[in-house]
């Protein structure tokens, strides 16, 4: 009799996501989360930390390209771009589409996960050879707090808020990142399901309207993650990304994204607006 083998990630305590998989191929304890990459019959291979997925070969682009291209793309000329968290290099690989781009730093707290991406996600991490790419394997939190007015764009690309992302999350982290970015800089934070992480986004809305001018959430289609729901959170000093001039975006050969996308993003279901103006917690 065949056996079968399936992999469940518990996205909440009552509800999972399940894909039957082929074989494992690495397993380790880094010093900060446990590190899997499983190969999946529905999705490719996935990469998984602490028992939630990561990212996977098939719906990857989705993700990267979303974090990545409304913020790069209402800012009319970003050079100096910082990805938090971010160790399989999706978006790095994403940010390298910018011609104006001069420097891209990864700031990235486990290098076992940057390896891993290198060696099993080719894809996703080519662009971390390029010259314009620095890599720092470091806390973000310190990095951001030891680099004021550097940054013209500022991707928060963490993990689910627990572990070591858990400060990622923090009103004075927005604060920190504001200080980080130059006078007309912009951040973006992935920001959870609007189905299962609604008081984070409240918390989180409030404390970057509380932080930036401009504040705005919204959201993408991602089927391997918790509801396939997912909210994307751009505090802006400057540029609102709903003022750009869609004819002057920049277009690129993407899967997801695209000019005539931007704008309609923010077109959000009446539940999820409702988060944003919800004073409860």
């Amino acid at each position: 009799m065949d056996m079968e083998l399936w992999y469940t990630e518990k996205q909440t305590p009552s509800h999972g996501i399940t894909s039957k998989i082929k074989r494992t191929l690495h397993h380790e304890q880094t010093e900060f989360q446990k590190l899997d990459i499983i190969e999946t019959e529905q999705f490719g291979k996935m990469m998984v930390l602490d028992g939630m997925v990561m990212t996977t070969d098939e719906d990857e682009f989705v993700y990267h390209e979303m974090i990545t291209h409304i913020a790069m793309n209402t800012h009319p000329n970003p050079k100096h771009v910082l990805v938090v968290g971010g160790g399989d290099g999706g978006a790095i690989r994403e940010i390298l589409r910018y011609s104006s781009v001069e420097k891209a730093v990864l700031a990235e707290i486990d290098g076992k996960v940057i390896e891993a991406a290198q060696n099993y996600f080719p894809q996703i991490a080519g662009g971390l050879s390029d010259p314009r790419v620095e890599i720092q394997v470091t806390d973000g939190i310190r990095h951001i707090a030891e680099n004021k007015n550097k940054y013209d764009v500022i991707l928060v690309d963490s993990t689910e808020p627990v572990g070591p992302a858990v400060g990622l999350f923090q009103k004075s982290f927005y604060e920190g990142i504001k200080e980080a970015l130059k006078e007309d800089g912009i951040m973006v934070a992935q920001t959870e399901s609007p189905w299962f992480n609604r008081d984070l986004i409240r918390r989180v809305f409030r404390d970057i309207s509380a932080t930036f001018p401009i504040t705005r959430l919204y959201t993408a289609s991602i089927p391997t993650y918790p509801s396939g729901l997912w909210s994307f959170t751009i505090g802006s000093k400057k540029y609102d990304p709903l003022e750009v001039d869609e004819s002057q975006l920049q277009s690129f050969d993407t899967r997801y994204y695209h000019p005539g996308l931007h704008k309609s993003v923010f077109q959000l279901p009446v539940f999820v607006q409702e988060l944003l103006t919800d004073k409860g917690e």
